[in-house]
């Protein structure tokens, strides 16, 4: 396999490598490193942030989280739930000329709910086959009746690529990938960009102002500042919230915000090798006392200034899946030392990972102040986002802080880190009554019925307590002020279309 390019970047101005890009140019600058560009293969925020600019899905979501037609016209579900008929656009062009047909997509579908090597396998587990009906018709067929699947379709299991891209580079396709996007794959250099050119063959060139975008992964949000404020950025993303007054300060910037569905967690290793042989995987006593021993205020107003939401589970407590019965706990340090010494315990010991981004590494610490005091030792250990996620695939991890995007159903947000089939439950949480209760809301359409029966879902997690989640975010962007027509969705990505510098 070819090796992605490599650059040294310094933590000053990103000026100071890489090329002088030409007006005309849009440079984002985000926190994470993509991991492979390739939508069956991604599973990083990092990487959404490109798919968004470069893929276009089948729909996507609105600011109301409602779901607008991208690469389809309309959607319509069977009478019976277990089939949906997608009719999809004429005027489609892959960015290697060749042109999108229902043929196409079937084969995207099909590519990602049974390759060998596609991630998208659980997001798509209900699909039982494919029909192509005709040239712009596609019959999805189901095996039972799946509610989460109109999410799943606007996000990278609906993105469609060139199956001729895929079949000539092989396993390489992720180093330089086709879709059919506004903008085109052109160049990554590790740790420093992405360069994406305008697809000339795109069918809206009127909301397209920029004839590149350029992607700045930058995990310190100190340095992502300081680049906007001397003018090498244009728009940054996650914005840190102890930062929110300078830019609210500065004329030259603007601050916009919107409240995010996703959220932060702690995730621990239930069945995942050795380490989950320790007391934080072997006994849910162990995990309730670290939760006893934190204050989930204390570190939205530590962290974040009080700009987030302070969470005990996956929905914001403003929401109908929220179980208001499980509400967020009170800190009880004298009930965490009390739990610890039911399971046989004084002190104990938690090696608690985290990405080597400034917010992380912050949450990381208060939590080591705060679970001290009820003799809980929290070792903690900070890595780039690829390098922990291939250490907890390996199992090498006891807890980990792990940060989800968020997306518009509940199912996704509740089961990707610890349902049976997500192949991001590195934890290998596998409880028998979750999964099923998982299922039963998976197959309901009824929005009420769906509700009650993810509270049941959501009593069982905080009890098993496989993950501890934190806070809910709040999608902070800060941006230039000549940078018009920027609007916030909730899942926190940015769609280029419609942009512009005035």
């Amino acid at each position: 396999m070819r090796l992605l390019k490599a650059a040294l970047v310094g933590v000053g101005l990103i000026a100071a490598s890489g090329p002088t890009f030409a007006a005309g140019t849009l440079r984002i600058g985000t926190q994470e490193e993509p991991d492979r560009l390739d939508p069956a293969l991604g599973g990083t925020l990092g990487g959404r942030f490109v798919f968004t600019v470069m893929c276009d899905k089948l729909w996507d979501l609105k600011p109301d989280l409602s779901f607008a037609p991208q690469l389809a016209t309309k959607w319509d579900w069977a009478a019976d739930g277990r089939a949906l008929t997608v009719t999809l656009r004429e005027d489609v062009t892959y960015h290697d000329g060749e042109k999108m047909t229902a043929e196409s997509v079937a084969w995207n579908l099909e590519r990602y709910r049974s390759a060998a090597d596609s991630v998208r396998k659980g997001e798509l587990k209900a699909v039982a086959g494919i029909d192509v009906v005709d040239a712009r018709t596609v019959r999805i067929r189901l095996s039972a009746p799946n509610a989460p699947l109109l999410a799943a379709l606007s996000d990278r299991a609906g993105m469609m690529v060139s199956p001729k891209a895929v079949e000539k580079a092989g396993k390489d396709f992720f180093i330089a990938p086709v879709c059919s996007g506004p903008y085109k794959f052109t160049e990554r250099v590790a740790q420093d960009r992405i360069v994406l050119d305008r697809h000339a063959g795109y069918r809206d060139q009127a909301a397209l102002a920029f004839d590149r975008v350029v992607i700045r992964p930058t995990p310190n949000s100190s340095v992502r500042l300081v680049n906007l404020q001397a003018g090498q950025l244009d728009i940054l993303q996650d914005l840190a919230p102890t930062d929110a007054g300078k830019v609210r300060a500065d004329a030259k910037l603007k601050l916009t915000t919107t409240t995010g569905l996703g959220y932060s967690a702690i995730t621990f290793n239930i069945g995942n090798g050795a380490k989950a042989d320790l007391p934080f995987g072997k006994d849910k006593r162990v995990r309730a006392a670290l939760e006893a021993a934190i204050d989930r205020n204390v570190i939205n107003q530590v962290v974040m200034d009080g700009l987030f939401v302070p969470n005990n589970q996956t929905e914001a407590p403003n929401s109908p899946y929220f179980n208001k019965a499980r509400p967020v706990p009170a800190r009880d340090v004298a009930r965490a030392k009390a739990l610890l010494k039911e399971a046989g315990l004084e002190k104990v010991t938690l090696e608690l990972r985290a990405t080597n981004t400034p917010r992380d590494q912050q949450v990381a610490e208060v939590i080591q102040s705060m679970a001290a005091e009820a003799g809980i030792d929290v070792k903690v250990m900070t890595a780039e986002s690829n390098a922990n996620i291939a250490a907890m695939t390996a199992g090498d991890f006891t807890a980990h802080i792990s940060n989800w995007s968020g997306r518009a159903d509940p199912d996704p947000n509740i089961s990707i880190y610890i349902a049976g089939d997500s192949f991001q439950n590195w934890g290998k949480y596998a409880s028998i009554p979750f999964n099923t209760a998982l299922e039963r809301a998976r197959g309901e359409t009824d929005s009420a019925k769906r509700a009650a029966i993810y509270h049941e879902v959501a009593a069982i997690y905080t009890d098993d307590r496989p993950m501890l989640p934190l806070y809910n975010v709040t999608w902070l962007f800060a941006h230039d002020v000549k940078l018009k027509g920027f609007t916030p969705v909730p899942d926190g990505l940015i769609r280029v279309q419609g942009m512009r510098i005035d």
